[in-house]
């Protein structure tokens, strides 16, 4: 580029900090100035500069596949069955131009098993910035929710925080964690917005993601998981078709779900259940492992076996399945 041409580039983007750190306090300042800037440099178009320096909402951006089944693959071990559904789940809706209705995934499983950690891989390959951005909204049924005799100003604080935020993005994504511990009716008040709907009020709520995180279920695929073991068949011949009926019906008639007897489920608003499977020995190992790369530290195969059998197994007689997944890894690891 021409020295000129520098200095018209550099003269631009002070123009345009000057004017992002006065952005609290006068947005359109900041238009004024992205647009002398674009104009300055001729290179990026308005949205695109104004994306440099704050976060947008990319609602027509596809999904990286390739990424996300990366991403999967390389940090979630022993769930054949979430892999394979999540990749095509939110592969298929981000790249659908018009959906219908928001996509629902309810996931199930005891704790441990990689539900939360889903949900991380999740919101990072939706929204750059993961759990962090703006656009990720991460509720807990303990925090949140935390009295039964506030159900009905939940509801109506749900419906407000919801519509405010996908009239801000549309490719919202909402995360409720502790589904189990939710007070039974409070997650009906979204159910207008699951359903399909082409606007209410004026918002299109079809290009959000609402993902529910749930213990609940988890005895349930245990049995079907302990079923395939006992009769010598892999854990990996398992199938969705095998479990999304049971666990449906199991959430449905369970009062400690959140979603009893819930219209979500009455009315088929939930896309997917899907099953997270208790976690065995050598599943164990692969989380050490994965910890100690993340840590920087080189695979020391004695320290993975050691932390791998301080953790306990059930059932009792045969000890399969870590009680814990692989949640106390990273603290059991501290101590080597």
């Amino acid at each position: 580029m021409h020295p000129s041409g520098l200095l018209w580039v550099a003269a631009a983007l002070r123009l345009l900090l000057a004017a992002h750190v006065a952005a609290a306090f006068e947005p359109i300042s900041l238009g004024i100035a992205i647009g002398a800037a674009s104009a300055l440099t001729g290179y990026l178009s308005y949205t695109d500069l104004y994306c440099r320096f704050a976060e947008c909402c990319r609602e027509e951006q596809p999904l990286n596949a390739s990424a996300l089944k990366l991403n999967l693959e390389e940090k979630l071990f022993g769930q054949h069955l979430a892999t394979e559904v999540i990749l095509k789940a939110l592969t298929g809706f981000r790249n659908n131009k018009n959906p219908k209705k928001p996509l629902t995934l309810s996931l199930h499983g005891w704790a441990g098993t990689g539900k939360n950690f889903v949900s991380q891989i999740a919101a990072e390959n939706l929204h750059p910035k993961g759990l962090k951005s703006g656009f990720v909204h991460l509720f807990v049924s303990t925090l949140h929710f935390p009295h039964e005799q506030h159900i009905k100003l939940y509801q109506d604080q749900l419906q407000r925080w919801i519509r405010g935020n996908v009239s801000a993005c549309a490719s919202s994504v909402f995360i409720f964690d502790e589904m189990d511990k939710l007070h039974p009716g409070v997650i009906d008040a979204i159910k207008p917005f699951l359903d399909y709907y082409e606007q209410i009020d004026g918002v299109s709520y079809r290009k959000a993601i609402f993902i529910f995180l749930s213990n609940a279920g988890g005895d349930l695929i245990t049995k079907t998981a302990l079923d395939f073991w006992r009769a010598g068949r892999k854990r990996e011949d398992i199938q969705l078709k095998d479990l999304e009926p049971v666990l449906s019906v199991g959430v449905f008639n369970n009062k400690h779900s959140g979603l009893w007897h819930s219209g979500l489920i009455d009315r088929n608003l939930i896309d997917y259940f899907i099953p997270f499977l208790p976690l065995e020995y050598s599943h164990v190992k692969m989380c050490v492992r994965a910890e100690m790369k993340a840590r920087g530290s080189a695979i020391d195969e004695d320290v993975v076996t050691r932390v791998a059998e301080e953790m306990t197994f059930f059932p009792k007689d045969e000890k399969i399945y870590s009680d814990k997944g692989c949640k106390t890894v990273q603290s059991r690891l501290d101590f080597h």
